[in-house]
């Protein structure tokens, strides 16, 4: 299936895109694409307007902020994958990354394009909200911060307004992160039936502050609280992670599908929290 016609824009420079989405009732932005075609061509999705920022320069570049990283909208899922400062800071979003999808997508998709897409069972959301990672969002009103415990709303919908592109995800140092997830399909490159993204920041053998994100379970990727509050004071034993596990669905409302029964989605959950946890804290 084709979609209906739309005005095709490729900007030169970042105000231009903005101003373009200022003055369209329904554009759309396209980075790499992997997300917004598909939902195009099944008319899931119909703008007047598609914006690729792909050729705007400046925007595919993995920076070292001193207290943060910066990971730009053009940085493909294989570029944060591979890259050193990403595996160093957020080990989990390397790891998210580097399960995201199939080879193809991953050098051309692109990580700020799918945390922005907001899929309830997309990898690298789940990691920025174990990370406390900040959204950074401009438009023709300058830019603003987004929390990611505040940006994923529900499926497919995230807080960034409709004139406002996600120009970079901004990434604090310290503490340990992993991800750990099951495809659908079996292996890791696919979309996860259930996935968990940890960060922990442990120190002389006490967990002194965690975060632990859950996806593919609920309507949106969603931070697991009770989990993270039991591991928090603990020595990371394996019984206080067994603990925190069995929280990793306390919260929500988990989904059925072909791929999965409520049951079986919940039980993965807490499978994959605790070895997420167990990767951490060995």
């Amino acid at each position: 299936m084709y979609p209906p016609n739309f005005n095709y824009v490729v900007p030169s420079s970042l105000d231009e895109a903005l101003t373009v989405l200022s003055e369209s009732e329904n554009a759309k932005i396209l980075s790499g694409g992997m997300s917004l075609i598909p939902l195009m061509k099944m008319r899931l999705v119909r703008p007047t307007a598609v914006v690729d920022i792909s050729r705007i320069p400046g925007l595919d570049a993995i920076t070292d902020e001193g207290d943060h990283i910066a990971i730009g909208a053009l940085v493909k899922h294989a570029d944060t994958a591979s890259s050193v400062l990403v595996g160093e800071h957020a080990t989990a979003l390397a790891q998210a990354a580097s399960t995201t999808a199939d080879i193809q997508v991953r050098n051309q998709g692109t990580t700020c394009g799918s945390i922005a897409h907001a899929d309830l069972a997309a990898d690298q959301p789940a990691a920025a909200l174990a990370l406390g990672a900040t959204m950074v969002a401009a438009s023709v009103r300058g830019e603003r911060e987004i929390s990611a415990s505040d940006f994923f709303v529900d499926t497919l919908t995230s807080a960034l307004e409709s004139d406002e592109i996600l120009v970079r995800l901004e990434v604090p140092k310290g503490g340990k992160s992993a991800y750990a997830k099951l495809g659908r399909r079996g292996g890791d490159s696919d979309y996860p039936i259930a996935g968990a993204a940890v960060w922990v920041d442990a120190s002389n053998g006490t967990v002194r502050d965690a975060r632990i994100a859950v996806t593919g379970v609920s309507s949106k990727p969603y931070l697991a609280s009770a989990s993270a509050q039991s591991v928090v004071g603990s020595d990371g034993s394996s019984d206080a992670i067994a603990s925190a596990a069995s929280h990793a669905t306390d919260e929500v409302v988990v989904l059925e599908d072909l791929y999965g029964s409520v049951e079986y989605r919940s039980h993965l959950a807490t499978v994959y929290v605790k070895r997420a946890l167990e990767d951490v804290l060995a």
